[in-house]
């Protein structure tokens, strides 16, 4: 409606003063290097961020960059995700959702709030949740190895009963078993304790496979805190973002591509930001038996 030199006028009257040749000089220069370089880094800024469920903050981002051998400096990140109006996800209220059955005798805690191992199937955690869904409520197990973070085994259902945790250990022995790598003697699981885990039957399973049960300590809120935290983080980067959910084959299906995702693609700080598969292939890889000389494989 108004041309340049009203406009530049008006902002003189007003004590800001800018002559008309300024204007058309600005609008025909050529973008700086800086800003050319930005409008690179916010295309890739952006693809990262959407690649990974727009649940990367600053510093994840930033270290995914640095893997593609994009070099960025991270406060550069940082400016760049603000004006792009882009955040890591915000956790929020754990809710537990295990009941202890006093009826049950429980097993030791073995971990003592000691989440730490030295190699893969060493230590095991295990805990579910529940997901509202239009067609009830839908619960969901998981089984996670303490040394990578990896989930190992999962399970969802609409009822809470021991089938629930059974099936999502069953998964994680089995994948363990298909990779070459099987779970058994020596493997510790730990849970809290709810009627699912101090079961017969679910105690009589790890029984049959040679796995030591341990049951953290009744009415201590950091008596599983890695699998706490685990349950949080799939509540907060799968669940709430993407609610409603229909019912159990939504959950399911969206389950095992977050699984799918978090396990080969998501950078955990635990274990130096990377994947837990490729944190577990470097073990694996540094722990190959060596061939005896003079011996052919």
């Amino acid at each position: 409606m108004f041309g340049v030199e009203p406009i530049c006028r008006v902002l003189t009257a007003h004590g800001l003063k800018i002559a008309t040749s300024t204007y058309y000089a600005a609008k025909s220069r050529r973008p700086s290097a800086r800003a050319l370089r930005d409008e690179q880094l916010k295309e890739h800024i952006s693809r990262v961020h959407a690649d990974n469920y727009g649940v990367y903050g600053v510093r994840k981002v930033w270290r995914q960059l640095h893997r593609e051998g994009i070099e960025v400096a991270r406060c550069t990140v940082a400016r760049l995700m603000r004006e792009l109006g882009l955040h890591g996800a915000r956790r929020g209220k754990t809710i537990r959702t295990t009941v202890r059955d006093d009826g049950h005798e429980r097993a030791a805690d073995l971990l003592q709030r000691d989440f730490t191992a030295t190699r893969p199937n060493q230590r095991w955690v295990a805990d579910f949740t529940y997901v509202m869904t239009w067609a009830g409520v839908v619960y969901v197990a998981f089984v996670v190895d303490v040394y990578s973070r990896a989930i190992v085994g999962w399970s969802a259902a609409t009822t809470k009963r021991a089938k629930l945790v059974l099936d999502a250990l069953d998964m994680g022995l089995w994948r363990r078993d298909r990779t070459g790598h099987p779970a058994g003697p020596g493997l510790v699981h730990h849970s809290d304790a709810g009627s699912q885990y101090t079961s017969f039957a679910f105690t009589a399973h790890l029984i049959e496979a040679g796995i030591d049960a341990s049951i953290g300590t009744v009415g201590d809120a950091l008596d599983n805190a890695l699998m706490e935290s685990q349950i949080g983080l799939y509540k907060t980067e799968l669940i709430k973002p993407r609610k409603p959910w229909k019912g159990l084959a939504d959950v399911e299906v969206a389950t095992a591509e977050w699984v799918d995702w978090f396990n080969h693609q998501r950078l955990h700080t635990a274990i130096g930001h990377i994947p837990p598969a490729e944190h577990e292939t470097s073990y694996y890889a540094q722990h190959q038996p060596q061939p005896v000389a003079g011996v052919s494989p």
